[in-house]
């Protein structure tokens, strides 16, 4: 099994923008990369559950560049802010919303904060899932910045086997008319696959030129690693020229990779 600089590795994230999708680890996806990044910016399109305890410090500003370079010229004047490493990751979102979210940010804002970035990876939340296993985004979905370099779309290989309803998938009906699968029936991986394959799935607004990956999530033992092995061959089969690679993962193991498909 390999360790989390190995998953880096297989993103491609040493910089630019990550923007994950899906469902079923997204948030865990985001927080793994930063907490393992020397320095790194977790930000939103969409709305995000409060994260202050999953990253160094969160700055809510409706300037999150003015913010950003503020932060990067501390660095270079006093060495010592860099030497402790405190305030990374750093979270920047736009406003607070209740006691249990915060807002996103319009996809150009992120595109605007690369101007300012430097060398620092950019990890973006750019859709919800209301914590389902499986999704295909709807008309407005997902909120991905034009700036990306990277899209990670995430399913859970525990979505197979259970009814495809609103209890294990957000959006059923979106699914339903991308698998054939009737809102009600049993969710089998050749689903799971024609979702992270599709252009109105995972594939949905990846930009040209960006790497697209999917990743599917809480391959927990041996019965979910054959499940998830079975999607990624059909993933493959299905999008060969699209995908860049496909990563079976367990995102909250300290080695958070457990295979990649290419």
């Amino acid at each position: 099994m390999a360790g989390t600089t190995d998953l880096l590795d297989v993103f491609g994230i040493d910089g630019g923008v990550t923007s994950v999708v899906g469902a079923g680890g997204k948030k865990t996806t985001l927080y793994t990369l930063a907490s393992h990044l020397e320095r790194a910016v977790v930000t939103a399109t969409v709305r995000i559950p409060i994260f202050d305890r999953q990253v160094g410090s969160v700055t809510v500003t409706a300037k999150p560049m003015d913010a950003l370079e503020s932060r990067l010229e501390s660095e270079s004047t006093d060495r010592s802010l860099e030497a402790t490493n405190g305030n990374w990751p750093l979270g920047l979102v736009p406003e607070r919303e209740g006691d249990e979210r915060y807002r996103g940010y319009e996809p150009t804002v992120v595109d605007q904060l690369t101007t300012v970035a430097e060398d620092l990876p950019i990890l973006v939340k750019a859709d919800g899932a209301r914590t389902r296993h499986l999704k295909a985004p709807n008309d407005r979905e997902p909120q991905i910045p034009a700036s990306s370099d990277v899209v990670l779309a995430v399913a859970s290989c525990h979505a197979v086997g259970h009814p495809l309803t609103e209890a294990v998938v957000h959006r059923p009906t979106h699914v339903s008319a991308i698998t054939g699968r009737d809102v009600g029936e049993s969710i089998r991986p050749t689903d799971v696959a024609r979702v992270l394959a599709h252009r109105r799935g995972g594939r949905k607004r990846v930009p040209d030129g960006a790497r697209y990956v999917p990743v599917i999530n809480m391959v927990d033992d041996d019965t979910d690693r054959e499940v998830a092995e079975e999607i990624a061959r059909e993933v493959l089969e299905r999008a060969p020229d699209a995908v860049d690679r496909i990563a079976l993962t367990r995102m909250i193991d300290d080695r958070p990779l457990v295979d990649v498909f290419e």
